[in-house]
């Protein structure tokens, strides 16, 4: 707060996690908050990405485990007659993510939080320390219908999905990932284009739900941000589900028809499908913001750049999220906007740590990940012992017909220090939180292995990890 006690006013752009995380922390601790927000509150994340795949992944996994039933003794009749109704799916898809913002809406609303819709930009008038945010319709050279004076600014404007020149997006037979939940017949056969995160996740999500699925890589293995074994046992899953892979493929262009779509490859290869789905990357929404009115420039990738408590160059103005060029989770932009709030508000604040932030791929099965890798290790020099337990040998995983995964820690050679851990296995998710809270908090391997696990359970895998190590192996 300021020192005269005044209320501290504070504009936040953007809706989602990054701007109504901060959102709620300022109410809390007493400040005047406006959110501008173009898209709904929750952003893509809410609206189009994290809330609706995870749930068109969690109708895969039904499926999947109609089609293991029999090798638990369960009869299903045939798996292949097992269908899936796309239009009630993406019915229920939307309606979730739609209902997810509006909760979110509502407890902003509790809170005091001012929602403007609109789109949030910085006017040329900076007179002292008082930002000026103006608020328009987001048509180019529209008239603001708000002016708003602000202490602090912080901006959480998000990204939206990267478009290649040649494969625009109809919303038809070549599409982005925000219009996949538009379908309203299962595609004949699937292309997706890209095999990093989101790649991953829809093709391994659409094959498991029954749609024959061709995922094209550019590189020569699919999710080269991952662990090459963690990533290997994705590869595997995916072919033996009938999933075809073209790696070392750089997309050049799609070409669609009525009932069709290819996907021309600069080595002259093509690609047919009757759907197209477009995983390219993202672009940060940081055009229009008005930032060269207060000094603010963008780096080479068009990102807004920020310290470790979410300030940019300028006193007084933040940001957060996917627009900041950090991690794209939500957890770390839900995180760099409370962070920047505290600080703003004049309280504690505990830099971001990106090696302690547990992320998580939601294929089939799950990638979960923590700390530092082997590729950070080799380049940081960092002395380390490394112990690989496979799923396949927990008794849990064998009471539920579980075989690909497996378990992976990190411990610094000499003190035994967690600093690392791999998860492959189903809701790889939940299982890598102890690894998150060991890295976290500098806890050894002895630590971990002295804590008592649920017999029979995946998480058991995790102490027998850390026990191996506490007795000195290291088996990659």
């Amino acid at each position: 707060m300021r020192d005269n006690g005044a209320v501290t006013r504070i504009v936040i752009i953007g809706g989602g996690p990054g701007g109504y995380e901060a959102a709620l922390v300022a109410a809390d601790l007493g400040a005047d908050v406006t959110v501008v927000d173009r898209d709904g509150i929750g952003g893509s994340c809410v609206l189009w990405d994290c809330v609706p795949s995870k749930s068109l992944i969690a109708t895969s996994e039904k499926v999947t485990a109609f089609r293991n039933a029999p090798g638990m003794g369960v009869n299903t009749g045939s798996p292949e007659k097992v269908t899936v109704d796309l239009h009630a799916v993406n019915r229920r898809v939307k309606a979730l993510a739609i209902q997810q913002s509006q909760d979110i809406a509502q407890r902003l609303a509790r809170s005091g939080v001012r929602i403007i819709p609109g789109v949030g930009r910085f006017s040329e008038a900076q007179p002292g320390r008082t930002f000026h945010v103006e608020v328009t319709d987001g048509a180019p050279d529209s008239v603001p219908f708000a002016s708003l004076e602000a202490d602090a600014v912080m901006v959480a404007t998000g990204a939206s999905p990267r478009i290649l020149p040649g494969a625009e997006p109809d919303g038809k037979r070549i599409l982005s990932w925000r219009q996949v939940y538009d379908l309203h017949e299962l595609p004949g056969h699937l292309v997706v284009v890209g095999s990093g995160v989101t790649g991953a996740e829809f093709a391994s999500g659409y094959l498991e739900m029954g749609i024959p699925t061709t995922l094209v890589s550019s590189r020569d293995q699919v999710l080269p941000g991952e662990d090459p074994a963690a990533a290997a046992v994705i590869e595997w899953v995916f072919t033996s589900r009938g999933g075809k892979l073209v790696k070392r493929a750089r997309a050049s262009g799609v070409t669609a028809t009525r009932d069709s779509a290819t996907v021309q490859l600069m080595d002259g290869r093509t690609v047919e499908g009757t759907h197209v789905l477009m995983c390219v990357g993202s672009t940060p929404n940081t055009d229009y913001l008005g930032l060269e009115n207060v000094g603010l420039k963008l780096d080479d990738r068009g990102y807004l750049p920020v310290d470790r408590v979410s300030r940019t160059a300028v006193p007084g103005i933040y940001a957060a999220g996917d627009c900041t060029g950090l991690m794209a989770l939500a957890s770390v932009a839900g995180m760099q906007g409370r962070n920047a709030m505290w600080h703003a508000l004049g309280m504690a604040v505990t830099p971001l740590r990106l090696k302690t932030v547990a992320a998580n791929v939601f294929t089939h099965p799950e990638i979960a990940t923590v700390g530092i890798g082997p590729a950070e290790m080799a380049l940081r020099q960092v002395p380390a012992r490394t112990v690989t337990v496979p799923l396949n040998g927990n008794a849990r995983a064998k009471m539920q017909g579980l075989r690909d995964g497996f378990v992976k820690l990190y411990c610094r050679t000499e003190t035994g220090i967690v600093i690392g851990g791999v998860i492959v296995a189903p809701e790889a998710s939940e299982l890598i939180m102890p690894v998150t809270l060991a890295v976290q908090r500098g806890l050894t391997v002895s630590e971990l292995a002295n804590t008592a696990s649920v017999y029979p359970s995946l998480s058991g895998s995790v102490t027998e990890a850390a026990r191996m190590l506490m007795r000195g192996d290291d088996l990659e």
